[in-house]
């Protein structure tokens, strides 16, 4: 795992250059599922060799089970405060995949869940950056601030409700001072994040009826719903994207 020494560097690269999220999610009928968010950076490989002193090149195929680390890391997470060992423990149910080829161009990463309710799902994007934070020194001393303690603290929630034949997908600000401190932070990096986008790609059990979103695209089979948004626009006004679907009987 030494190979990904330096992901956090390239995590923070995303931050201020134009990239891609995608969040995708298959719902059962039952409300279980699985949600990932996908993560495509192949455009920055280029950007990469100015960062890399090491001139590495190797590529790199890395999977880290957070549940099985959590618990090799059991003894140091103890020694952290009650409030960073729960940001931990809210990782437990994700692994996350990192994929980087200097040779390709290519470079991707993706965490993903699997639920029994989608009301239980974490917020996915949050817990995409503190993933970012702890592995690329996972074996490192994890009392140390930059493994388990990077990730800034999270100032939205997002919550998942499905019920009968309605979805819904919504965000609430849950820190409004840290909120405004985090857009005063995002002004410097306004015009590199210009062009990024956020996609929610989500597979419905039964083929959509409505939704509260225009410019959404569906699947042949009217079970697939994409729908695109800037990235920067939603990072500004995160409580305005509020996704509502109603699926047929």
């Amino acid at each position: 795992m030494k190979q990904i020494r330096f992901w956090v560097p390239i995590f923070l690269l995303a931050l201020v250059t134009a990239c891609n999220f995608t969040e995708e999610l298959y719902l059962e009928e039952d409300g279980s599922g699985k949600l990932n968010i996908h993560f495509d950076g192949s455009e920055m490989m280029a950007m990469i060799g100015a960062m890399d002193s090491t001139g590495q090149e190797k590529a790199i195929d890395s999977t880290i089970v957070f549940k099985e680390l959590l618990e090799e890391k059991k003894d140091s997470i103890a020694q952290l405060s009650p409030e960073e060992q729960k940001k931990l423990r809210r990782l437990e149910p994700f692994t996350m995949h990192m994929v980087m080829d200097p040779e390709e161009k290519k470079m991707t990463f993706d965490l993903f869940s699997e639920f029994d309710d989608v009301s239980e799902v974490n917020d996915a994007y949050n817990a995409f950056q503190d993933a970012s934070a702890i592995g690329p020194t996972q074996q490192a001393d994890t009392t140390q601030q930059g493994p388990m303690g990077g990730a800034a603290p999270a100032t939205t929630r997002v919550t998942y409700h499905f019920k009968k034949n309605t979805f819904k997908r919504s965000i609430e600000i849950i820190d409004e001072e840290l909120f405004k401190k985090g857009l005063d932070s995002l002004k410097s990096a306004e015009m590199f994040l210009s062009g990024s986008t956020y996609t929610f790609k989500y597979h419905f059990p039964r083929k959509v009826k409505s939704t509260n979103v225009e410019g959404a695209t569906f699947s042949l089979d009217g079970k697939t719903m994409t729908y695109q948004v800037d990235f920067l626009q939603m990072m500004k006004d995160p409580e305005s994207v509020v996704l509502e679907v109603e699926l047929e009987d």
